[in-house]
């Protein structure tokens, strides 16, 4: 049994990292978020400490070490994505390794120095990349590597899902925070179109406004258009009908790939690998790094070339701009 702590204990994806600490037999210790609204603890390790201060919870996690000899083997990070960097760091100089939600950091210099601290430290740094493990993907990667080594497939992406208007006073609003749309709701596709069909050829950005962005990229094997957006308008009317706010899709060739069953075990999996030590490191993080802080930074060309179907679709204003 490892011992875990987890940082970021009040936001919406720490519950599957507790449950993949108690599904895989182990002991979340101790956890820290500044905000005290974490009663789903309770639900997985009532017996963790819980702090909302930084120092405090850094000094209990010396006291444990140095009074009744209890060591930290992971650090969990569930926190928002400009903090990735400092806590990862925090993780690693506790002389424990850190699993870290995705994206691993905002830009891909940041790895680099990460990688520094791995080397000092001796501890590992892991990301949760779930669609690594996710089987249509798996499957799919296999399809792609036994199938012709010369054949470029045509491939559309769209991911959409909705957030009201908390989302932009949040941090997740903020680019300098989040890393903007891409960046936030779209790292782990890009992740998986790398992992799949391997490097980058050409990155284009059609379209990157606060609540949508479309762009091509070309892959060694594919060609992918792809759309990203957190906007309720853009989502397809029968999807709408059926009371859903959320689409994802992704067809290969004009055919859908069925993967919108298994999310919920995706976490356990990357843990039970982590643990194993076969998870994915800060090098398999990187590519996708480099994805997304590219786009963040590119220059949009408008509805120019082969760009997705759903650019489009009608802008909309920041539900913040004032009216005329």
């Amino acid at each position: 049994m490892k011992n875990f702590t987890l940082i970021g204990a009040s936001g919406y994806i720490a519950p599957r990292h507790m449950k993949a600490i108690k599904e895989t037999n182990n002991k979340l210790i101790a956890a820290l978020d500044n905000f005290d609204s974490v009663g789903v603890i309770d639900s997985f390790f009532p017996e963790a400490d819980f702090f909302v201060e930084f120092e405090r919870f850094d000094r209990h996690i010396e006291k444990l070490r140095y009074e009744r000899d209890v060591r930290v083997d992971y650090t969990s990070i569930c926190t928002p994505n400009y903090l990735h960097d400092a806590h990862i760091r925090m993780a690693l100089r506790r002389d424990s390794d850190a699993i870290c939600e995705k994206p691993l950091v905002l830009n891909p210099w940041n790895i680099e120095k990460l990688a520094h601290v791995e080397k000092e430290t001796g501890r590992k740094i892991w990301n949760i990349l779930q669609l690594r493990v996710h089987p249509s993907i798996i499957a799919l990667k296999e399809k792609i590597e036994n199938g012709p080594k010369d054949k470029v497939y045509d491939v559309d992406l769209t991911y959409l899902t909705s957030r009201g208007h908390w989302y932009y006073t949040s941090w997740k609003g903020e680019v300098s925070k989040s890393g903007g749309i891409a960046t936030n709701i779209g790292v782990h596709f890009y992740d998986m179109l790398s992992w799949v069909f391997g490097e980058v050829k050409n990155n284009i950005v059609h379209v990157h406004t606060h609540d949508r962005a479309a762009g091509y990229l070309e892959f060694e094997r594919a060609r992918v258009r792809w759309f990203l957006s957190i906007n309720f308008d853009v989502i397809p009317d029968e999807v709408k009908a059926k009371g859903q706010r959320t689409y994802r899709s992704i067809t290969i060739e004009g055919e859908e790939l069925e993967f919108s069953d298994g999310f919920t075990d995706l976490h356990t999996k990357s843990y039970e690998e982590i643990l194993k030590g076969n998870g994915y490191g800060i090098k398999d993080a990187q590519k996708a790094i480099e994805i997304v802080h590219d786009i963040r930074h590119l220059e949009p060309q408008g509805l120019k070339g082969d760009y997705h179907p759903f650019a489009k679709k009608k802008l909309a204003k920041h539900p913040f701009e004032q009216s005329e």
